[in-house]
């Protein structure tokens, strides 16, 4: 197994990227025959809700992380929630799931991003351009 500190952590919702602010986590590669991962992110119980709704729905989640350092480009993950665990005022959320082609993934979402904006042609294909050469904002990513 390998273990890297998590960044920042992403889940993909309609389309959308909902940054979680981390005060800690831990990403680890089981190097299992099925390539699974553990992502264990520490945050605040303030979103407890949330994660409650998203456990209940049992469905999949994708999420996007970035680990051991903020310049890092962000990897998709294919996930399931494994347990929300309460600790005195934070969470710990577990996650279990596999890698995901991280760049068509990110594409697909940021063209979505841009069409829903009503951009096409030209200025569609410079912003796009742009999105794809800058990394994804982590302005909730732990400064250390």
């Amino acid at each position: 197994m390998k273990t890297f500190k998590l960044i920042s952590l992403q889940i993909v919702e309609d389309d959308q990227l909902v940054d979680i602010e981390l005060e800690d986590g831990l990403i680890i590669s089981q190097e299992n025959t099925q390539s699974t991962w553990l992502i264990e992110a520490y945050i605040n119980i303030s979103y407890d809700d949330y994660f409650q709704k998203l456990a209940k729905q049992d469905e999949d989640l994708i999420v996007q992380v970035v680990i051991t350092k903020k310049e890092n480009s962000p990897a998709a993950f294919q996930t399931k929630i494994v347990t929300i665990k309460h600790i005195e005022d934070h969470i710990s959320i577990l996650l279990k799931g596999h890698l995901k082609k991280t760049n068509y993934d990110y594409a697909e979402i940021v063209l979505k991003k841009l069409i829903t904006q009503g951009l096409s042609g030209e200025k569609l294909l410079n912003e796009f351009n742009q999105m794809m050469h800058s990394k994804p904002k982590l302005t909730l990513a732990k400064e250390k």
